[in-house]
């Protein structure tokens, strides 16, 4: 077996045992992971939405069994999302990897900054209220394609931001992002087939992908019950810096 599938198992659990937790940063740091490896920012958003499928379906049904859940929030988010994620992907294929990928480190960088921002001042940006969760699913599902990570940051953020209950947030979120995972992934394999987006690279990366997946399943069921009994803020501050260091070791080899 390729060493490569048990590093990114490594990260798969970790990233989604956090992601669980926080409502945040499977995305974030399993793309700042692939694209510090030299994986291109289209296959590294592909490729980590395809592991989110599972990933966020196992977080899924952890956060249901744990009632987490709130259902109306829950398809007014994947709703949104998924119009989003699908824009998000068109617009990443229709654009050369070594043009985009500066915009990608900068959007995980600032995601790594807020993340911070929140472990250090204990609260969260109000940017949308609870009321209006269509267009925020928007917003994060446009981010998350784009980036390979972000619905998490934009949605959770901003939902606790506004008054959500914490454990609906972290739980709601979670479950709607196995919908946007979904579209998104479908985005990507439409715009292959029908020759929008041409990539070279993307089957050397199933042993990666079979490892963020693997790792995520296992860790998805002890996310959802840690979101209860975890210290949140010292999550924070852990997710916050790896994401920040991620970004900046890979801005400096950018430039």
């Amino acid at each position: 077996m390729d060493p490569d599938f048990w590093l990114f198992a490594a990260v798969g659990f970790a990233a989604q045992l956090v992601d669980g937790a926080l409502g945040m940063a499977y995305g974030v740091i399993s793309t700042s992971v692939l694209l510090s490896a030299g994986v291109t920012p289209a296959n590294a958003s592909a490729s980590v939405h395809a592991a989110k499928v599972f990933t966020g379906a196992a977080s899924g049904l952890s956060h249901i069994f744990h009632r987490n859940v709130d259902w109306k929030l829950l398809g007014l988010l994947s709703g949104g999302g998924v119009v989003g994620g699908v824009l998000g992907a068109y617009v990443l294929t229709s654009i050369p990897g070594e043009v985009v990928k500066p915009f990608v480190v900068a959007w995980l960088g600032l995601m790594g900054v807020v993340i911070l921002y929140r472990a250090w001042r204990q609260t969260r940006p109000k940017v949308f209220s609870w009321k209006q969760p269509l267009p925020l699913g928007l917003v994060g599902g446009f981010f998350d394609a784009i980036g390979g990570g972000g619905w998490g940051p934009v949605v959770t953020s901003s939902l606790m931001g506004a008054g959500a209950d914490a454990r609906k947030a972290i739980g709601t979120t979670n479950t709607a992002e196995v919908f946007v995972a979904v579209a998104t992934s479908a985005a990507f394999l439409a715009s292959l087939l029908t020759g929008h987006w041409e990539t070279e690279g993307l089957r050397g990366l199933l042993w990666q992908l079979g490892g963020l997946i693997a790792g995520g399943v296992v860790a998805a069921p002890i996310a959802g019950w840690a979101t209860k009994v975890l210290p949140l803020r010292m999550l924070t501050w852990l997710v916050g810096l790896v994401v920040v260091a991620l970004a900046a070791w890979q801005a400096v080899a950018l430039f």
